[in-house]
């Protein structure tokens, strides 16, 4: 039986995200978002636009994004209801959220040099993917009173760093979904995978012809 619903969200279960950017002082941001999806190399994020990774995509254009693990789920929590905003905005104070300005530290990640963004990586992150911003949107154009609160961003994949504990025996391309376990949220609460359920006729065809 289904029932007609009202859920305040709709967050079913996407993979965990930290975002690190430059702030305008020279400093490390590091956030977790889990609203993304990736088609090829291009990826679509979307985040409050008052936050200050939001902030920092607009003036930068450039970011890292780093996938944990569920090996990483504690570090991740950590940074929960943390913001590198100062002072922290009025929604989030509702939420309780504080603010922390080093939250590499805070979550004892280790920032690592990057190859053509300056934000850095986070080394402990099994995928780690250097993006530049191509075009952002606000969403919510036809509700005033939702209207700018939230910008998706459109992100160009530079550059991909793989731990070679996640490769297919004999690639250095080839993620073995078999060895990599993205922690995933779902209603907020952290989740990884099981099991595989089902044969997939998509796995048939090769990963090189979506290039």
């Amino acid at each position: 039986m289904h029932i007609d619903s009202h859920p305040a969200i709709l967050y079913f279960g996407t993979p965990v995200v930290l975002i690190s950017t430059v702030n305008t002082d020279g400093s490390y941001n590091l956030a977790p978002i889990s609203s993304v999806f990736w088609l090829g190399w291009r990826c679509m994020i979307g985040l409050g636009s008052a936050s200050h990774t939001a902030q920092n995509l607009l003036h930068t254009r450039e970011c890292v994004l780093n996938l944990p693990s569920v090996q990483e789920a504690a570090a991740v929590d950590r940074l929960a209801l943390t913001t590198g905003a100062n002072p922290v905005p009025a929604n989030k104070q509702q939420r309780g959220y504080r603010h922390v300005k080093d939250k590499f530290a805070l979550a004892d990640f280790t920032p690592a040099t990057s190859g053509t963004v300056a934000a850095p990586r986070a080394a402990e992150c099994p995928v780690q993917l250097e993006a530049g911003v191509v075009a952002w949107h606000r969403l919510g154009q036809d509700d005033p009173a939702q209207y700018g609160r939230i910008i998706t961003f459109e992100l160009k994949i530079r550059k991909v760093h793989l731990d070679t504990d996640i490769l297919m025996d004999g690639y250095t391309d080839r993620v073995d979904p078999d060895k990599w376990r993205p922690l995933i949220m779902s209603f907020q609460h952290f989740y990884g995978l099981g099991d595989k359920v089902h044969p997939s006729t998509l796995a048939q065809i090769p990963e090189r012809l979506y290039r």
